[in-house]
């Protein structure tokens, strides 16, 4: 008899080798028939690759690891068609509207210049390394948001259906603002543009004043006085005025809910084939903004007053730096505009080959992302400063505001007064269009990938018409920001539909992979990925920095809670505890879920079994 300790490799009755490796007290890890699933022999295969690096067999593992190539890599999911595809969908989810138009304003508001050391700082130390953890864990166990939990920690994986239901919330709201820009693009097939003067019918002419023509005649006007670019927004695009509040919000307003089922119509187009379909729009919606910004880049340096626009968006005021506000405000837009958290990430990387390099990826599109923004900077900054030009300002703050009105307002008023503004305005929204539909396809795969990975059979079979049950839910939601009080409900869901509960969600998720799932074996995961291991300095950052980073903004997220208005309407104190509620709705699934699954291992094991990643039962003998 040969040595009981001794590795071998053998064929099964279909042809294919197995690497076996047998222990005097225990049988082969893998028997010798193949597993019934081939989502069986991936997950197997992977679990046996992290008990032999446990042992320190790293040799072994790299030989299991190619004989296994071949099962890992047919398992049956999907995948991109090219590598490209994948770039430019993430690319495209993590470049959004915030980018054009969050950054620019919160980097001139809080230091101009200076405001870059700690949007950078933030970026190194808790955006790159969130991103790059996602990525890795979406791509090594091929799985959505909700089901990546059976290989973590099984009692967390009420963290996934927090995920699905958050990223529910967010498209109620999102997808009506793009909605808005449907709406202003058929508004701009016109010869003239409609928000470019007073006297339409929406317009109330007894406080409409157009102030670039006034500036031009030295006349003055009041405070209550609105250009007509706001009252096309406020009065014929929303009409507002018609709503008292979140109590009053009035019938959905029937031109906007045209807008928002083509909305919904080209993201199930996009979607319902999955990686295929989505790959294919994704040339188009990720790519298209740049040829857009760069246009506008190039008009906008070009008119007079740019320079005075991008100084104000440049220059440092050092001072701003001892405010723990601005340090609040740099770690949300990077949280935010890179996304780890929202499930996207790692239900694009499941879609990877194995041996995809998700830690260039994660450097690239974290690189692009940032440059983006600050290239927004600038074409948001040369307009503005043009418009201050052309009204008299010497203060930029003047003639901006934040939200979306920097859009659909302040940028709209000044598109009016280019040469071929019809043009100029048709890219414009084109752009926003674009840009809302990367991010929302990306949000709302999380849910589609996530439910179908958990359910294969009953959800994963029928894709087309879970995609379809999903948008029909997510229209109805999204009904009650197409009201005459719909801005209302866009601010109140903005704040507190995924705000905290998004950051309290990353966090758990930080520290279940990196304490409980353990660092060590996520280096290992990478290194069979990608041939080489995670430096000290990521593996610090997933263990005590990005946990830290998260926790300082959960607790100022509870400290600086604004209170929140939308022009002259102050929202009343009751408003807060709707916000919680929502808020809370989707955090309250995790311990729920911990709770259930606890009651049910009880009867049927254990409560240690309750806390215990999913893996075969030989390979545990090895851990």
């Amino acid at each position: 008899m040969g040595d009981p300790n001794e590795s071998s490799s053998k064929p099964n009755s279909n042809g294919k080798i197995l690497y076996t490796r047998r222990d005097s007290n225990m049988d082969d890890v893998f028997a010798p028939n193949p597993p019934s699933k081939p989502s069986d022999w991936r997950r197997t295969s992977a679990d046996f690759r992290r008990a032999l690096a446990v042992r320190g067999d790293s040799v072994e593992s790299e030989r299991f690891l190619t004989r296994t190539l071949s099962t890992d890599s047919n398992d049956g999911r999907e995948k991109w068609t090219r590598k490209f595809d994948f770039l430019l969908a993430t690319i495209g989810f993590a470049v959004d509207l915030g980018n054009v138009w969050r950054f620019p304003y919160i980097c001139y508001k809080n230091g101009g210049g200076a405001f870059l050391i700690p949007y950078l700082s933030m970026v190194v130390l808790g955006g790159i390394p969130l991103f790059y953890l996602e990525l890795s864990l979406g791509q090594y166990h091929r799985s959505g948001c909700i089901s990546i939990w059976r290989r973590i920690c099984p009692i967390m994986k009420g963290v996934g259906y927090a995920i699905c239901l958050m990223a529910l919330y967010v498209s109620s709201y999102y997808n009506t603002v793009i909605a808005w820009a449907v709406f202003y693009l058929y508004s701009s097939f016109t010869s003239e543009l409609p928000w470019s003067s007073c006297g339409n019918e929406w317009n109330d002419n007894a406080t409409c004043v157009d102030q670039i023509r006034a500036a031009e005649l030295n006349q003055t006007w009041s405070n209550t006085s609105q250009s007509p670019s706001e009252q096309f927004f406020e009065r014929h695009v929303l009409e507002s005025y018609k709503s008292e509040g979140l109590h009053d919000l009035g019938p959905p307003k029937w031109e906007i809910v045209v807008c928002l089922l083509i909305v919904y119509v080209m993201i199930y187009f996009s979607l319902w084939k999955g990686v295929k379909s989505s790959g294919k729009v994704v040339w188009f919606t990720a790519t298209f903004p740049y040829v857009v910004l760069l246009i506008l880049l190039v008009r906008g340096v070009t008119l007079p007053g740019a320079e005075k626009g991008i100084e104000f968006y440049l220059k440092p005021n050092w001072e701003e730096l001892l405010r723990t506000s601005v340090w609040l405000e740099a770690a949300t837009q990077v949280f935010f505009s890179l996304g780890p958290g929202f499930g996207t990430l790692l239900a694009l990387a499941s879609y990877n080959d194995f041996h995809n390099n998700c830690y260039r990826d994660a450097l690239i599109t974290s690189a692009i992302n940032c440059f983006t923004s600050f290239l927004a900077g600038f074409v948001v900054f040369s307009v503005l400063g043009y418009m201050a030009h052309l009204l008299h300002k010497e203060d930029i703050s003047e003639v901006t505001t934040g939200g979306v009105g920097l859009l659909f307002v302040v940028y709209s008023q000044a598109l009016t007064t280019f040469d071929g503004s019809v043009f100029f305005s048709i890219m414009f929204y084109l752009m926003i269009i674009t840009l809302g539909l990367d991010s929302t396809f990306g949000g709302l795969e999380a849910i589609v990938t996530g439910v179908a990975d958990e359910f294969p059979k009953s959800v994963g079979k029928h894709r087309e018409l879970f995609v379809l049950g999903l948008l029909c839910v997510s229209f109805l939601l999204s009904l009650s920001t197409t009201t005459y009080g719909g801005i209302y409900m866009v601010t109140l869901m903005e704040t507190y539909a995924a705000g905290t509960a998004i950051m309290t969600v990353v966090l758990l998720e930080a520290i279940a992979v990196s304490w409980y799932y353990g660092i060590d074996r996520v280096s290992h995961d990478i290194r069979s990925m990608i041939r080489s291991s995670p430096g000290i300095y990521w593996t610090v950052c997933w263990k005590y920095v990005s946990p830290i980073f998260l926790m300082f903004m959960i607790v100022m997220s509870f400290v600086s809670t604004p209170d929140l208005s939308h022009g002259s309407y102050d929202f009343p104190d009751w408003t807060k505890g709707v916000g919680w509620t929502i808020t809370m709705s989707s955090l309250s699934l995790v311990p729920a879920y911990a709770i259930y699954r606890t009651v049910t291992m009880r009867r049927k094991r254990s409560f240690r079994k309750a806390a215990r990643a999913d893996r075969p039962s030989h390979a545990d003998e090895f851990m």
